[in-house]
């Protein structure tokens, strides 16, 4: 699990990093990251969910705040929290979607989608704009806007970059159980 959690995380931190495409909304991106975030975090758990959204998160926020020069960029930790939770909480149903075991179909990937949509909302919503209304006295008007723009483009790159590279990941990478064969 820890090759995973460093592949994940690196993947992510590239993604957030280098492929982020701006929606117009003040410091929101439609982020490809999050798609291999969710989709480390479904097929291997919990636990390499988590700590590939809180290191993936922090490193991009970290390197934003490397390479700005007018000392303006921050490690948000509201999101990098909220990033780590997106992913456990999908990693949280991980046995469900079937995925390690090739049985990636269309009842797993609602389910799939239904979770990570829930989730969304859950740490985008709710609890990065909460986070940042606290920790960083950030407007109500502002990170509303913010938190919602994330939570509708991040459930549209998971259902449909999230949900292909599960499915492929189900139907070419997985193992069969022992005893079950094709």
């Amino acid at each position: 699990m820890a090759i995973a959690i460093v592949i994940g995380a690196t993947l992510t931190f590239v993604l957030m990093l280098f492929a982020s495409i701006p929606t117009g909304v003040a410091d929101t991106y439609i982020n490809f990251g999050i798609a291999i975030l969710a989709a480390f975090s479904a097929i291997f758990g919990p636990i390499a969910g988590f700590l590939i959204g809180l290191i993936g998160h922090a490193l991009t926020d970290l390197s934003y705040v490397l390479i700005d020069s007018s000392g303006d960029a921050r490690i948000w930790w509201s999101w990098v929290i909220s990033s780590a939770i997106f992913g456990g909480a999908i990693g949280w149903f991980w046995k469900s979607y079937k995925i390690n075991e090739g049985s990636f179909g269309l009842k797993e990937c609602l389910t799939f989608n239904g979770i990570q949509i829930a989730a969304n909302v859950l740490v985008w919503v709710f609890l990065a704009r909460t986070l940042d209304m606290i920790i960083y006295k950030e407007a109500f008007e502002k990170v509303s806007l913010q938190s919602f723009a994330a939570a509708g483009f991040n459930s549209a790159v998971v259902l449909v970059l999230g949900s292909l590279l599960v499915l492929v990941y189900s139907k070419f990478i997985a193992k069969p159980p022992e005893g079950k064969t094709e």
